[in-house]
């Protein structure tokens, strides 16, 4: 693997060439399902990188918001709306990201891939069971079972862990 492990069975943590894994998808509900499947990936074939604190989810903005000189960055539609109560009277020019690709070299350096400001969630597992059930339902056949989870869990979900 790029990685240097290998996958299941034959996962060798001692052999990772990175210490930092970082899953890097579009801020919107594609970007979300992407994620989805590569933590399913990483959970079910790689767990001990996640184990082991090397797995990162990178959280690139979902909207730009520029007011005058300043630009402001808004990781969801909630903060884009602080945002706009913030500035209330003020001439804001909003552009949502649909895309990475959508944002110039500058502004993804800025948001996303600086070291020195980047946010990234350490992806941490609480229960394994709950975990295993919650990928289960989400990437499972039974389109009906997913929809009652989606419809039931949220309303609550402002950052989804496992």
């Amino acid at each position: 693997t790029a990685v240097g492990t290998g996958i299941a069975d034959e996962l060798d943590i001692t052999k990772s060439r990175y210490h930092k894994v970082v899953i890097l998808t579009d801020a919107d509900v594609d970007g979300a399902h992407i994620r989805t499947l590569l933590l399913t990936f990483f959970f079910r074939q790689m767990k001990e990188l996640i184990d082991a604190g090397y797995v990162y989810i990178a959280q690139p903005p979902l909207y730009s918001v520029k007011a005058g000189s300043q630009t402001f960055w808004a990781y969801n539609d909630a903060r884009l709306d602080d945002i706009k109560d913030e500035m209330e009277g003020r001439k804001l020019k909003i552009q949502r990201f649909k895309g990475l690709g959508e944002m110039n070299a500058e502004e993804l350096w800025e948001t996303t891939m600086n070291p020195d400001d980047r946010a990234m969630l350490q992806v941490e597992l609480e229960d394994e069971f709950v975990t295993e059930e919650t990928f289960s339902v989400l990437m499972g056949t039974n389109v009906e079972a997913r929809r009652e989870f989606i419809q039931q869990n949220a309303k609550d979900v402002r950052f989804l862990d496992f």
